[in-house]
């Protein structure tokens, strides 16, 4: 490969003069000048004592394929913006224009002293304490007001350098202006006065010949080391060389360098940008999407439309580009590009907040991964209103949730960008296989115990899934919408207290982590402090005030076990909201969760035997309720002694009312009455009396009636209550509309149930769908 850069010395003196006649500039993406007082007298004082004050690097120009805009370094005179460039300076800007402002703008330097006030300085070399070996440089080098005098406190002048006359009197041996060392005529001029001033030339040219060969021979002969990349050099090149040498150790953006380039168009793209992040600026969900992102969005788009022409008109053997939003490609956008894309993005964020409000994101805190934004914001502008058919809509929930809970956002995601953006729109528009990022999404159910903080994208999705199905406001009872979740201060906060935890000997890993957390508006938690749960329930029904059934209810919705909570069970709650949380997941991937070794939660040696016959009677005494409902059989008929589609219609109904409502717990083997007559009654008509048989047939029945997504929400568990075999099972809300797929008789058909108070009740028409929109949509 040829060589594209040449390196060298080139005299100080020279170096200024280039910038002062416009030969070298900037390109427009290099910050302002931001050196202090400070950093100036550190450098003049290096540059006295011959010391390295490191290379800079330039780029020449005349590559129509690099083309940036140039601007002045500052100080520069005026006509110097109208002259092209030969070089551009890429390092070295700070050290070079705060040379340049010392020793050749003839002006005071404008820069900020050590507590960032805004001063103008004159700079001087303190010649006695320039000549004296024992003296530190840096304090030789002075730095002066602009009118070059420094006056104490009361206004009395403690040295004076305003005149040639006085500066050649000023301290012990006169204060030499740094500002003509380049220029020799007028150091000759100043020399003249300076040896006139002194009681004996002879004596003061000594002083100066010592001064002359400390200070004023190290400026003259003063060369800086230049790397000089030739026109050959490619923009991303450019970019990573920057970002490399850079003294400032400040990154070179894409849209810095971007900006450069299209203002070589008469272009401003960050004018452009300013604008457009202002359509969104009262969006809290896209409070932290910045330029790059932007741009990263535009560029796959912009690369995907060039894949497409390509193909179409592909002859054999071509290379068609490839879909892209890495690096290379974004430097390699045209103007073009991007203002044929920009317009689309902007308008289809707004659809993303839609997408994203809908599975309950409402915030940029919340938001599992702010990279996924990019692949599914380009998905969105070319899908349209089509993302949000039903089909469509989802698999794009599928994918978005398998990148979320499989963590595949979490590091280099470029690569994934363009497979994502490829498959899931042949997912969607072709019938294609599934998206890559939906087959290699895998959960560990232990995880959900390491998930403790909002650093994990896991932890925020889980956070997002319980609301999405169904999880109520404790504050007003209503599903938790955007508005509810700003007005009311919602956020993820423990169900069992930290400190109550600590006090009753649970692991803090166990307390602090995801299943022990669920959305909690500011006011309940006022309630909730350090109390047991049994306490702050109660405090709750008083203070808001609230029925102990709707508060069930309401407790029920964030799938947390009423009864176990009341009576402040932590492991019952714990190991009933675990399995639950696994159950979200996997509704929400399509994937199954992988379980390991086949072990539930660490607590579930707790829901064995007594735990869990504790539990159904706890339900068995508090009664039916808008969360509880008594069935005697599941299958059998007790008038008739067979099995009886009414039987099954009616766990079907409880069940479907549960899933469409906020979710709830049927006991089977349970007389309204709450007397037990227990599941032996249901045995007598199964070919094998035992309760792997009848969860069998239930879930069969369910997958029949409401289909294998539905029936990820229902857990069944068996307890034995006065010898009596009793099935416990617990609906989770669904994260969608529920409709039966046959009817009472039996018949194909679709029906709407829903649990409002104590029954459940089939809806249609209007009510359905205003039910449906206030349940799930707004």
């Amino acid at each position: 490969m040829a060589k594209t850069f040449e390196s060298g010395d080139v005299p100080l003196a020279d170096l200024l003069n280039q910038a002062r006649q416009g030969v070298l500039q900037l390109p427009d993406f290099q910050r302002g000048w931001v050196w202090d007082d400070g950093h100036i007298v550190s450098l003049l004082a290096s540059i006295s004592r011959s010391f390295p004050i490191g290379a800079v690097m330039t780029l020449e120009t005349g590559n129509s394929e690099v083309r940036f805009r140039p601007r002045p370094l500052a100080g520069t005179p005026t006509a110097t913006a109208t002259t092209d460039p030969k070089y551009l300076l890429l390092d070295g800007q700070q050290r070079t224009t705060s040379l340049y402002l010392a020793l050749r703008s003839g002006a005071p330097v404008r820069t900020q002293d050590t507590r960032k006030k805004e001063v103008e300085r004159w700079y001087f070399a303190d010649i006695d304490a320039c000549i004296d070996p024992d003296t530190d440089r840096n304090e030789a080098i002075l730095s002066l007001p602009a009118d070059k005098r420094r006056v104490s406190s009361r206004g009395e002048v403690l040295l004076n350098a305003s005149t040639t006359e006085a500066q050649v009197r000023a301290g012990k041996a006169g204060l030499f202006p740094l500002d003509i060392v380049l220029d020799q005529n007028a150091t000759l001029d100043w020399q003249y006065a300076y040896l006139q001033a002194g009681q004996s030339m002879d004596q003061q040219l000594q002083i100066w010949k010592r001064f002359q060969e400390a200070v004023i021979s190290p400026f003259l002969h003063y060369s800086v080391p230049r790397i000089a990349l030739d026109q050959k050099t490619t923009k991303e090149a450019v970019c990573q060389v920057f970002e490399k040498v850079n003294t400032g150790g400040v990154e070179l953006t894409v849209f810095e360098l971007l900006t450069a380039t299209f203002a070589a168009e008469d272009f401003r793209l960050r004018d452009d940008w300013e604008h457009r992040q202002a359509t969104w600026a009262d969006e809290p969900l896209l409070a932290d999407l910045d330029a790059t992102t932007f741009l990263q969005i535009v560029t796959l788009l912009w690369t995907r439309s060039r894949w497409e022409e390509r193909t179409r008109e592909r002859v054999r053997g071509d290379r068609v580009p490839a879909v892209s939003a890495k690096r290379r490609e974004m430097l390699s956008l045209p103007l073009n590009g991007y203002q044929s894309w920009a317009d689309a993005v902007t308008d289809t964020l707004q659809r993303v907040v839609r997408f994203l409000h809908g599975e309950r994101i409402f915030h940029a805190r919340d938001l599992p991964y702010s990279t996924q934004l990019v692949p599914l914001t380009a998905i969105l502008t070319l899908l349209g209103e089509n993302a949000f058919t039903p089909g469509p809509r989802a698999k794009l929930r599928q994918w978005y949730w398998c990148g979320v809970f499989g963590e595949l956002y979490g590091g280099a995601t470029d690569t994934r960008f363009a497979n994502d953006l490829q498959d899931v729109l042949s997912w969607i528009q072709d019938d294609g296989e599934e998206p890559r990022t939906v087959r290699e999404s895998q959960f560990q159910a232990e995880r959900l115990l390491g998930l403790r903080t909002r650093n994990s994208a896991a932890y925020k999705g889980l956070y997002a899934l319980v609301m999405k199905r169904g999880g109520r406001d404790f504050r007003t009872g209503e599903t938790i919408d955007a508005k509810a979740y700003a007005a009311d201060s919602i956020d993820i906060r423990h169900i069992f207290p930290q400190k109550w935890c600590a006090a009753n000997g649970i692991d803090s890993g166990f307390a602090n982590c995801i299943v022990n957390k669920t959305a909690i508006d500011g006011q309940t938690w006022g309630y909730i402090g350090a109390s047991a749960p049994s306490k702050y329930l109660a405090a709750l029904e008083g203070g808001v005030p609230v029925s102990p059934q709707d508060l069930d209810a309401i407790v029920t919705s964030h799938d947390i076990d009423p009864v176990a909570l009341r009576q402040d069970d932590f492991g019952a709650v714990f190991d009933a909201r675990y399995e639950r949380l696994i159950r979200h997941i996997e509704d929400a991937t399509g994937r199954q969760v992988n379980r390991g070794d086949g072990q539930g939660s660490p607590f579930s040696v707790d829901q064995s035997g007594a735990a869990l016959a504790r539990g159904i009677q706890a339900l068995i005494e508090a009664g039916e309720s808008k969360t509880v409902e008594f069935k005697s059989t599941g299958r059998k008929n007790l008038s008739t002694g067979l099995k009886d589609r009414a039987i099954e219609w009616a766990v079907i109904k409880t069940v479907a009312g549960f899933m469409n409502g906020h979710g709830g717990t049927l006991l089977v083997g349970v007389e309204d009455n709450g007397k037990v007559i227990g599941l032996e009654e249901d045995f007598t008509v199964f070919s094998k009396k035992n309760t792997d048989a009848w969860e069998l047939w239930l879930t069969e029945l369910l997958i029949q009636d409401l289909g294998k997504p539905a029936t990820a929400n229902v857990t069944v568990r068996f307890g034995t209550i006065e010898n009596h075999t009793v099935a416990r099972i617990n609906v989770a809300p669904a994260s969608e509309p529920v409709y039966t797929r046959r009817t009472k008789t039996g018949a194909k058909g679709a029906v709407f149930l829903v649990r409002l108070n104590n029954a459940t009740h089939e809806l249609d028409g209007p009510d359905a769908s205003g039910y449906q929109q206030n349940r799930w949509f707004k």
